[in-house]
């Protein structure tokens, strides 16, 4: 491997993590012989590479830029001329697109509501049936409670 080429202080010449310090000037100071101790060719390599890289992302942005407004000079008048034909069009297709989702997305939802229902019914216990039970419980409950409580008052209207 390449790590018997370097020496046990890393590759900048530091020891590892603790390296840059946490005092103000140390760090600076060590940051700056870090910078004095790497080769003037490597530095130059690395100048040349970001120069490389980046004037080629700018020549390619450059050309897109181009592109889109030949584009966009081109397809303007097209756009113009049927542009009574192209909107409600697009409209009509978005509105559309629109209801199938939904359609679907409200399907699923009715096929995954009935598979759960199903499985209720059936006794297989699904996700949430025991919150179903406590609630139906719950209600039984108060309805059983209110029940009483008229029947108290009307009991208690028909002695008094």
């Amino acid at each position: 491997m390449a790590d018997h080429h370097r020496d046990n202080r890393g590759v900048l010449g530091g020891s590892g993590f603790g390296d840059r310090g946490y005092g103000g000037d140390h760090g600076q100071q060590q940051q700056q012989h870090y910078q004095q101790k790497q080769p003037a060719m490597m530095c130059a390599l690395k100048a040349a590479t970001a120069a490389t890289a980046g004037g080629s992302m700018l020549v390619l942005s450059g050309l897109i830029l181009a592109g889109t407004v030949i584009a966009l000079t081109v397809a303007t008048p097209v756009l113009v001329i049927f542009s009574p034909v192209i909107v409600p069009a697009g409209i009509a297709l978005a509105l559309m697109a629109a209801g199938f989702v939904t359609s679907g997305g409200l399907g699923i939802a009715a096929l995954s509501v009935f598979s759960w229902m199903y499985k209720y019914l059936t006794g297989k216990h699904p996700p949430g049936a025991d919150q179903l039970d406590h609630a139906k419980a719950r209600l039984a409950s108060k309805a059983r409670d209110i029940k009483e409580a008229a029947q108290n008052r009307v009991d208690q209207v028909q002695q008094g």
